[in-house]
């Protein structure tokens, strides 16, 4: 009986032994199973870091065409903007000389304009218009009498009157026109020169003086009667004149 029983007591021995060992193993069972999910959660998690480091990286390429390209863009604009700043400056300097251009053509044709607008001058008290032109050529005619040069002054003044016959300086003109005459000797022309100026202007303030200067030339051409004539003429009515008093002397010395 108690035979009987020792195997049992053993099998219960070894059963309670067998489920002590199995108690243990089925917690490391358990630990394993739970490391092996955790290091798949952690693959998980390595593979997922990878593939957002992978998306960064590849984000981090594409920043870095785009700032490259950018870069390129910008170094694009500023050989742009300098060959435009060149550009423009060169415009300014042309725009410049054009301005200069068109100032002096300006300047110029207000110059031409000016020439050619009537000047008032004055000769012998006399006030009129007269052309630059036409002014230039009366100086031009008078500085032969000037210089003495009768011949040059005949043909410059005889030009002038054959040019501008209606002009204020033709008074002017006829008279010195006959003291050219005079100065070449030619006295019959300076006579009817200073005639027809006595005649067409018997007013002006050089009248006696071409009177005096008719006697004188008559007293050249040995006609004493006429040159008696015009100093009588003179003295009658000019009598305040200063040619009046060179008409006394010279009419004293005639007779």
């Amino acid at each position: 009986m108690i035979a009987a029983r020792i195997p049992a007591v053993a099998l219960l021995l070894f059963a309670a032994a067998a489920q002590a060992q199995l108690f243990p193993d089925n917690e490391a069972r358990k630990a394993i199973l739970e490391l092996r999910a955790s290091d798949e959660q952690t693959g998980k998690r390595l593979a997922e870091m990878a593939a957002v480091n992978k998306d960064l990286l590849d984000q981090v390429q594409q920043l870095r065409r785009s700032l490259l390209d950018l870069n390129n863009q910008l170094e694009a604009l500023r050989t742009d903007l300098a060959r435009q700043r060149g550009s423009n400056e060169q415009l300014a300097r042309d725009v410049a000389e054009l301005q200069r251009q068109q100032k002096d053509v300006v300047q110029g044709v207000n110059d031409r304009i000016r020439k050619l607008e009537p000047q008032s001058v004055s000769v012998d008290g006399k006030e009129f218009l007269a052309d630059a032109e036409e002014k230039r050529q009366y100086d031009e005619a008078f500085a032969f009498i000037r210089g003495g040069d009768f011949a040059g002054a005949v043909t410059a003044f005889n030009a002038f009157t054959r040019r501008y016959p209606a002009s204020g300086y033709l008074d002017s003109v006829r008279f010195w026109l006959g003291n050219a005459y005079y100065g070449k000797r030619e006295y019959k022309e300076a006579i009817a020169v200073f005639r027809a100026f006595i005649t067409s202007a018997p007013d002006h303030s050089r009248v006696p003086e071409a009177m005096l200067a008719v006697a004188n030339t008559q007293a050249e051409m040995k006609d004493s009667k006429g040159a008696r004539a015009t100093l009588a003429e003179l003295l009658k009515k000019y009598p305040q004149s200063e040619a009046a008093q060179a008409g006394k002397e010279r009419l004293a010395a005639l007779k």
